[in-house]
């Protein structure tokens, strides 16, 4: 015998969990299936636990530059209890107990799509009107020679540490990485970070990776730009990186920051007839649809793999399904790097302008030169603002920041390129004084449209 849903949900990160809680809220019969822990990668291996332990080495920084204070010291065994208690201590029990509540039927098990509208979990079969799938992404291994030989790590065995390496090479200079080398650096670790770009951070402006190499150096971290990892070995104690310019790279750790994939290999998407991506991601619509009645959410859809598109694709999702359909947008989506200090930014690059054949106007800023704030907040005050505009329709197409608190006030621009307000209202914006807001009036006025 089957038993039959409104709505399953397979999977319940982030995204998932705004979907089963907003059906729940809709009235609807939910069933939610997790074969681990019910909140994801995010909240128990990746940004919840990377983002506590960051905060303290961001806050020994900010002690160290602001005037008439010192003697911070960071204390790790502190530091990992209350990340461990952020993490919830690797258990979800609370929220089992929570959906349940709700009125959620809960099934702590694998599960797989067996044809439209059908799960199997266990020996469970399952039906539903609706079916939405979040099922995440997986850490990319490289395919490394020898890597079986060494201590490699993922961003799990990262953030779930008892004890720090004394010497770690990470290898990617992307979002994970530069975090990553961040927040082992600031702890004491000797760190070594290998990108094979020209430049941290390639994705973003060519500036802001100059600041994120400025920064992580000035952090103590040794990176080795143009250079890929060719194969490992252990020699002792030691894990040993071969890299394609002749040289070794010898630590304690190897930690493997270098992407990661849609996860939809063994849940049966082909099952249902599903179409997936040249990346193995389902493809979806504007709506997050995949198909007749079934849903993809979050990383499983390549769309920006980030925690809060996953959860709004999520309430893009189940609106639909509670019959008020409206598309999805990913103009303006802010994009966070917490690095010390932080990198932020939203809509395009330069160069992507450039591609879709948009003329821009481009203003640089550096803080310190134009507004108060960085100096009463810092001694030698860090940071820069840069604002793309499209010069025919004279709004803001993209934006970043590379500052102390960048990811709150870069806000500001996303919600600008979201909803395309003119940079002549934007002008006439007042912002309070001191703050860093005040920047983007000044980085405005050097706009040329």
């Amino acid at each position: 015998m089957s038993e039959h849903f409104d709505v399953a949900v397979l999977g319940m990160g982030p995204g998932g969990e705004v979907a089963a809680s907003r059906l729940l809220a809709g009235g609807k019969k939910v069933v939610v299936l997790e074969r681990e822990l019910i909140g994801g990668e995010c909240a128990y291996w990746a940004c919840i636990p990377s983002k506590t332990v960051l905060r303290p080495a961001e806050a020994s920084t900010e002690v160290e530059r602001a005037a008439g204070i010192g003697g911070a010291e960071l204390d790790w065994e502190k530091a990992r209890e209350y990340r461990d208690y952020m993490a919830r201590n690797l258990d979800d029990s609370g929220q089992v107990d929570g959906y349940e509540g709700q009125g959620a039927t809960v099934i702590k098990a694998e599960a797989r799509l067996t044809g439209p509208g059908r799960l199997q979990a266990g020996d469970r079969e399952i039906t539903a009107d609706h079916i939405v799938t979040a099922t995440g992404s997986d850490a990319v291994t490289p395919p490394l020679d020898g890597i079986d030989q060494i201590t490699a790590w993922s961003n799990r065995e990262t953030y779930t540490a008892r004890d720090l390496p004394g010497r770690a090479v990470v290898v990617g200079g992307s979002a994970v990485g530069t975090e990553t080398a961040t927040f082992l650096a600031r702890f004491g670790v000797q760190v070594t970070l290998v990108h094979r770009g020209k430049r941290l951070m390639d994705r973003e402006d060519a500036r802001v990776g100059e600041l994120a190499h400025q920064h992580l150096v000035d952090a103590g971290v040794d990176i080795r730009l143009g250079a890929s990892a060719i194969g490992a070995r252990r020699d002792g104690a030691d894990s040993v990186i071969a890299l394609d310019d002749g040289t070794e790279v010898r630590a304690d750790v190897v930690i493997i920051g270098t992407g990661r994939k849609a996860r939809t290999e063994g849940f049966g998407f082909e099952e249902a007839g599903v179409q997936l991506g040249k990346r193995g991601e389902v493809v979806v619509d504007e709506n997050c649809s995949a198909g007749n009645n079934l849903w993809a959410i979050g990383d499983v859809t390549g769309v920006m793999p980030f925690t809060h598109v996953a959860k709004y694709q999520g309430r893009i999702a189940t609106d639909a399904i509670l019959g008020k359909p409206r598309p999805a947008t990913y103009e303006g989506i802010p994009r966070v790097v917490f690095a010390d200090p932080e990198i932020a930014a939203a809509g395009l690059t330069e160069e992507q302008a450039a591609r879709r054949g948009i003329r821009t106007s481009a203003a640089r800023l550096q803080l310190a030169s134009a507004i108060a704030r960085p100096w009463t907040y810092e001694q030698d005050p860090r940071g820069e603002l840069g604002l793309l505009a499209d010069v025919d329709r004279k709004v803001l197409v993209g934006a970043w920041a590379v500052g102390p608190h960048a990811g709150e006030w870069i806000h500001q621009a996303s919600l600008a390129i979201r909803t395309q307000i003119p940079v002549e209202t934007l002008l006439d914006q007042v912002a309070q004084f001191p703050t860093y807001h005040e920047a983007y009036h000044e980085a405005l006025e050097k706009l040329e449209i």
